[in-house]
């Protein structure tokens, strides 16, 4: 079998870890699977090419030959004042040549100026969203999610979830026991914990200005109540309409979406340390299994049994 040719695509401002993480998953794998992988660093002004971190990659031009993968790297370069026109140009026009199309980060802002994510699902780091969804309100964005798969085109979150959807490839690639041998390798977790969410981040930050942070903690504080909008807003002394529109700007989500997914992470932390189905819907204030069945299966793509199981079997 012939190597797949990776290349990882890097940009002026680019953020050195949206780049080094994958390749470092793809180049260990690559050493267990022998040849399995051609990495390539690329960019459209080859040579030095310097990250935000100041740091630099030494990049070849970006061809017109085949390309198994092309990844995308995020960062400040992604952002409207400073990315080239050619980056998003020569993406539009490498992807019929690509096998698969991957962004990190932000790097989906670069997919989506090229085309690629229009009537797609897509997710970008949480921070980013509001902006991702004025300007590309084509795309069905999935804020809350470590990555998303919409083939051939896959999209990650922030900067270390880059190597969560690598070794997703590597899995689909080389099998799952190359993918978990990689893993370790990275000294990383083969699957998170929590399931395919970024959404603790946004919690713990309560939006980019963390406007909202005290009142998610008391929400979550607060699982077996009934947590409505109107209870939000008179915990905010605002109007529920204010609040809703205020939320949403801020935290790239409605406060319902967001209660939901404070009770699924309540429950994936019980079933995680032992509790059964039963206990842990009720804990976090779903009433019923199967209201927590639908709201796991929404975030993480897998039922409560399935987490309960994985946390079992984890290393």
């Amino acid at each position: 079998m012939s190597a797949r040719r990776i290349d990882v695509l890097i940009f002026p401002d680019f953020q050195l870890l949206d780049a080094a993480g994958p390749i470092a998953a793809f180049e260990i794998a690559a050493r267990m699977a022998q040849g399995a992988y051609d990495l390539r660093v690329v960019s459209t002004r080859p040579g030095w090419v310097v990250s935000s971190s100041g740091a630099a990659l030494q990049a070849a031009a970006l061809d017109g030959g085949a390309i198994d993968t092309l990844l995308v790297s995020g960062g400040d370069g992604t952002r409207p004042e400073r990315l080239d026109p050619s980056v998003s140009a020569a993406v539009a026009a490498a992807a019929p040549r690509a096998r698969r199309i991957v962004s990190v980060c932000s790097g989906a802002f670069i997919l989506a100026q090229a085309g690629l994510l229009e009537g797609r699902r897509a997710t970008t780091h949480w921070s980013r969203t509001a902006d991702f969804r004025r300007r590309f309100p084509g795309t069905r964005l999935e804020p809350d999610r470590i990555y998303v798969r919409d083939d051939p085109i896959w999209t990650s979150a922030g900067i270390t979830a880059g190597i969560d959807l690598s070794l997703a490839l590597i899995a689909e690639d080389l099998g799952e026991a190359i993918a978990r041998a990689t893993a370790q390798q990275l000294v990383a977790p083969r699957q998170r914990a929590g399931g395919q969410s970024q959404f603790s981040g946004l919690v713990e930050m309560g939006g980019a200005s963390g406007r909202f942070a005290e009142l998610l903690n008391w929400a979550g504080q607060r699982l077996d109540a009934r947590l409505s909008v109107e209870d939000l807003a008179e915990a905010c002394a605002m109007s529920p309409r204010n609040f809703a529109r205020a939320f949403v700007r801020e935290v790239g989500m409605t406060p319902a979406k967001a209660v939901e997914h404070l009770r699924v992470e309540a429950a994936r932390r019980r079933l995680e340390a032992g509790a059964s189905v039963e206990e842990a819907a009720r804990a976090a204030g779903f009433g019923d299994v199967e209201r927590l069945r639908r709201a796991m299966l929404r975030t993480y793509g897998r039922t409560p049994q399935a987490i309960k199981r994985n946390a079992r079997t984890a290393p």
